[in-house]
């Protein structure tokens, strides 16, 4: 199957709604390649060694959730960015990167997908509009913090840190579920608001510790890249069920 990165781009921002939501970087082709694509390649971020890997693998198009040209970033290419976007360039290959509609789709995102593999149901948004970025589902049968950080570290194949040093409630049961992948630390508060029993991110920051020991509401802080390595490579598989195309998901470790 062929396609044109024209088309394969309004298929993307259809999908994702891209147009609706405010973002930190553009959404959508950001470095155009070849006009036919053929072979797709997904990713987490668009570094250089996944470059490198689309090369190998004679891909026309990469598509991540961590692109480039990123709000307040130095707008010159040179460095590392330059090294990344000539690779892209002599190679003729397209670049697609959808950050924000890839964390919250309903369907595909990064948020969803991990609700999904926990077993989190009736998920909707923390925030009170229908963009949200954290969001926010339950849990059918309560399970401990421990069986959570279990489940949660077989899901994604990493080492979690767990905040559950309550001051000033005891340890309970998890039902109510607060989810927001990559660096959604800050959500914490709200997630207490709005009566999670547990928050789920990628990073965590020195206050993150204070506001989940002080306000009894379990903390699971999970890696920024493994809380988003779902999101892209559901958005590739759905690629190629409705649309016939040769997608490969390549993961690039980070440990961050």
């Amino acid at each position: 199957m062929t396609i044109t990165n024209i088309e394969l781009e309004h298929i993307l921002n259809t999908k994702l709604n891209s147009s609706a939501i405010n973002d930190y970087a553009p959404n959508g082709l950001q470095v155009e390649g070849k006009k036919e694509i053929k072979k797709i390649i997904t990713g987490v971020t668009a570094s250089l060694p996944l470059i490198e890997k689309a090369i190998e693998k004679n891909a026309d198009a990469i598509l991540v959730h961590h692109g480039y040209f990123w709000k307040s970033e130095n707008p010159c290419i040179r460095g590392m960015k330059g090294k990344r976007i000539k690779q892209l360039l002599v190679n003729e290959i397209n670049l697609f990167g959808y950050h924000l509609p890839l964390d919250i789709h309903p369907e595909l995102g990064n948020n969803a997908q991990l609700a999904k593999h926990l077993g989190v149901i009736n998920l909707q948004g923390l925030e009170e509009n229908q963009n949200s970025i954290p969001m926010c589902g339950e849990l059918e049968t309560p399970i401990s913090a421990e069986e959570l950080k279990q489940k949660l570290e077989k899901t994604l194949q990493r080492t979690v840190i767990l905040c559950d040093e309550f001051t000033s409630s005891p340890q309970k049961l998890i039902k109510e579920i607060g989810i927001c992948s990559g660096g959604g630390q800050g959500y914490i508060d709200l997630a207490f608001e709005k009566g999670c029993d547990a928050f789920i991110s990628g990073e965590i920051s020195e206050q993150t510790t204070h506001s989940a020991r002080e306000q009894g509401i379990y903390y699971f802080a999970c890696g920024h890249h493994a809380t988003e390595r779902d999101g892209v490579k559901a958005l590739g598989e759905w690629l190629a069920q409705q649309y016939g195309l040769d997608v490969e998901f390549i993961d690039i470790d980070n440990p961050a």
